[in-house]
């Protein structure tokens, strides 16, 4: 998994790459913890160069949307296609987090 982080007004845009497994899953635990840290409120996340997300990729999404919650802030989602959306609105992730089709509406 690759991560790229950028900042976009207000929101910290994080790409993700590749696959997020339970491998690979804890990196963007660490890097949403220390911008949390860091006083991000916002974080987008964006799914559109994601091939593949396994139920322990789901689940740290869900954690890095429980800490966002408990510092005040929140976790949108953007730019999901294929499988990484089928996967995703099977599993109801889209009732939980906002999902946007692109990183600007996920900003706004």
């Amino acid at each position: 998994m690759k991560l790229t982080c950028s900042k976009s007004g207000v929101a910290c845009v994080i790409k993700i790459e590749d696959r997020m497994d339970a491998q690979s899953g804890p990196d963007l635990e660490k890097e949403c913890h220390r911008l949390i840290q860091e006083g991000e409120k916002l974080i987008v996340i964006d799914l559109e160069s994601l091939r593949y997300i396994s139920s322990a990729g789901l689940r740290s999404l869900l954690v890095v949307g429980q800490r966002l919650k408990e510092a005040g802030g929140s976790l949108r989602v953007c730019c999901l296609v294929g499988i990484v959306k089928q996967v995703f609105t099977a599993a109801g992730f889209a009732s939980i987090f906002p999902v946007f089709d692109s990183v600007e509406a996920a900003v706004k």
